[in-house]
Order: structure tokens, then sequence, then C-alpha cells
């Protein structure tokens, strides 16, 4: 976004206060955004405070930003007392940072849904803007959580940099100039829904990663958050459970492999969010549109675009905690939104069984041995009480399930008091989608 920048020197060159961002999460993406803000926003942004499990991991995040003696915090009046002395600030309780007067924006990092929900209403109730670098919460309870903003006052976003945030943005661009969008597409590099953490541990060890959340990128749980998000973002659908995801020879240019999707399927409806693996470049995102006129053809033919009906537009990478400022600047000085659900949802995530599970078994973590996720309809998730991924951690099942079974609330035994299980009530009630047992 070319405003932002401009924005920022701005506000660099009058010696504005910088926007106040609080953190909850630590983990190897967090760390980067610490990172980015220290080295590159450091005089219009301040990472004030991280909240952490484990607050060793936020005062290493802070160290690596170049920001060692990190205050641990355990109340307010500690946290005020840190960040006005302009100390690094660390602790362990989230709800510190949701509620602090001294914080602008939360940036949500987790990864979580039950845990992260406290916090991000409280900062909401707290008339601060809310960031998520979390599609799985996002996906879960995104447009009831989105409604609270809006009657807050303050913005509700996923962040640029992950996938739907720069898909939106491509999304914008093509709608902005004449184009009709009718796909919103990532580009994947792998898709195994049989994946587990002992599987992906090479690779996250490699990275520095978490074994659970490399999994989640190789079973297609976290593309089907993602794809969710945009969807919901974007008012489009999805053309089968667990979309089409077609694979291609690797290297195959995505020009190319756009045109495995029929025109016919994309222009007539809504349009589709969709996945694509081993095509080039990844993992970058694309967006197909059309435009009728064709005096408006003619111009994209010569500009390289071939001779359509569907056209192929890209990005070809996402730079992901380089681009989070940019979101945290477009929500504290635009009240703009990178991406956010514009009504109820359209596309749920919902639970397949990763492998036969025994009666009694609980299911495990996203990205974890027991279940993956894949993209379905709201309406038909509704109508089949189909379980939502985001709500089946911690669950237990009833009866024995088999492999690939598409689980159903009957399926399962859920955890009592979860506060999840009573906003996805609420936003059941709210946008016409009540559970077909209910």
């Amino acid at each position: 976004m070319l405003l932002v920048d401009s924005a920022l020197a701005r506000r660099a060159a009058e010696g504005t206060a910088p926007i106040r961002v609080g953190m909850i999460g630590a983990g190897f993406m967090a760390s980067g955004v610490a990172l980015q803000i220290a080295t590159a926003h450091a005089k219009t942004m301040r990472l004030v405070t991280i909240a952490n499990r484990t607050v060793e991991k936020a005062a290493t995040a802070y160290e690596q930003a170049g920001q060692p003696g990190a205050a641990l915090c355990d109340s307010p009046a500690a946290l005020a007392r840190a960040i006005e002395a302009g100390r690094p600030a660390i602790t362990q309780d989230p709800m510190l940072v949701a509620t602090s007067p001294h914080v602008d924006v939360l940036l949500e990092v987790t990864g979580a849904v039950e845990d992260a929900l406290a916090p991000v209403l409280a900062a909401i109730a707290h008339g601060k803007h809310v960031a998520l670098m979390n599609p799985e919460l996002d996906g879960t309870v995104g447009p009831i959580l989105k409604a609270k903003a809006d009657a807050a006052g303050v913005v509700f976003t996923n962040v640029e940099g992950d996938q739907p945030g720069v898909e939106m943005n491509l999304f914008r661009f093509v709608k902005g100039v004449g184009v009709r969008p009718v796909l919103c597409g990532n580009i994947k590099g792998l898709q195994d829904p049989y994946r587990n953490p002992t599987t992906q541990a090479g690779f996250a060890k490699q990275w520095g990663q978490n074994p659970h959340m490399v999994t989640s990128f190789a079973d297609g749980t976290k593309i089907s958050f993602e794809q969710a998000i945009v969807a919901n973002a974007t008012g489009m659908s999805v053309a089968r459970r667990g979309m089409m995801g077609y694979t291609v020879a690797p290297g195959t240019p995505i020009q190319e492999a756009a045109k495995l999707w029929d025109p016919a399927m994309l222009i007539d409806g809504p349009g589709i969010v969709d996945y694509v693996v081993g095509a080039t470049p990844g993992p970058g995102v694309f967006v197909l549109g059309t435009i009728e006129h064709p005096r408006q053809r003619h111009y994209l033919n010569l500009y390289k675009l071939g001779e359509g009906p569907i056209y192929c537009f890209y990005t070809p990478y996402h730079l992901c905690h380089f681009e989070v400022p940019t979101t945290i600047a477009r929500a504290a000085l635009f009240h703009d939104a990178a991406i956010a659900p514009i009504a109820g949802p359209l596309v749920e995530v919902v639970t397949l069984a990763k492998r036969d599970i025994a009666a009694g078994e609980e299911i495990d973590a996203l990205g974890g041995y027991t279940v993956y996720g894949e993209a379905e309809t709201a309406a038909v998730a509704a109508a089949g009480d189909l379980l939502p991924i985001g709500v089946a951690v911690g669950a237990r099942a009833t009866r024995a399930i088999p492999k690939d079974t598409v689980l159903t609330y009957a399926d399962v035994t859920l955890p009592e008091g979860r506060l999840v299980d009573r906003l996805r009530a609420e936003q059941a009630a709210m946008f016409g989608l009540s559970r077909a047992a209910a």
C-alpha cells in the first residue's frame, strides 16, 4: 500500500509518537515481526510488549531484535511503568497486553483459537485495533469478531504477508482496474493430508519452526483456513469440498496452470477460492479475472495477458513478517483492514480423520496426528452439522471414526465451558447458519 510509506515518513519527519503495538505470541513468525518493527519501522512504530506463556521466548524475541533487558511484568502497573520508561516489556498474561491503555494495536500471532479469543475480545472492548497473524481464529469466528469490532469502532484484520492478505491486495488491484475477479488462488509446493509432526520434524528443525505448524501447511489445514478467510472477505465460495486443488508438473508457469479451470465454471457465479500445487512462482498467489468489453480485451492482449476470457494476475511472493507492519499502519492510520469478513461465513474449514480414530480418543492439535481440515461451504457445513476443525481440538470421539470421514458434532463430545463454542453459537444465530441439530 503506497499510501502507508508516505504517511509513516511524514509522521517520522514530524516526530509524531509511534504506533504502539502489543503482541501475543513469540514463535518463529512473531520474532520476525519484532525484528521487522525494530529495524525497518523504529521511528514510527514501537513493539511495547510481548505476551507469551514461556516468557523466555518473549525475551529472546526482543534480544534478537536488538532490544535486550526486557522487564518481566505481572500487573497493569508494572507493564505501564516499563512502557512509559521505554523498556521492552514481557508478560505471561495476554490480558495485560489486551487491556493496556499503552497499546494501540493488538497483534495476535499464536495460531491458537480458544486461547486467543479472550484477549482479542478484550482488546476490541478496550478500543484497540486487532490484527491477526492467525487464519485459524479468523476462519472459525472471524465474522462475529468483525461484527464486534465494527460495533466498537475499531479495525479487525488479518495481515499482509500471509497469503490471504497478499491475495486480498491483488484482488483489490484487479477489481480496481476494472477486471472482475473470478478466482483467488494460492500456489503450494506440497499437499498431503496424511503428513504429521513426525514426518515434518526434519523440515521444522531446519528452519526453526514448530512441527505442528509445518504439518498444518503440509496437510492442507492451513491453506483451507487461508482460502476460507479470502472467501469470507470477497464473497466467493469453493467449487467443491477441499477445493479443486490441481497439481501440475513442477515449474509450470501459473499462467499455464490457470487454464485448468473451466472458464464457464468461473464466469457464472460469485467466484471461487482455490489453490494449485507445483506451479511457479511459488509460494506466490494469483487472481483470475474476466472483462466483457471487447476493446479492453484487446488492450489486455496487447499487454501480454492473452486473449481471454480469463486473465491471470499474480504476485510472485509473500513476505510474511516483513509486511505485517504495513497492516498495522493501515489499521492505525487509515482505519483500513488488509483482509476481513464482509458479512457472515461463506466458507468453513471442516474436520476429517487423518487416520482411524478410536472411540473415546481425544483430537489433538491442528497440524497433528488425528485430523486435517478441508474448505466447505458454510451452508453445507451447517446443514450437515459438520464439525469445524477450529473447535475440534480437545474433543473426544463418541464412536470409532474411519480414516477420511468428515466429522459431525454428533461424532464428538466437546470440552465444557469454552468461549469458542459460545461465539460459534452467537455467530450462527447472527448470520442464520444455526446448526442442523440445534
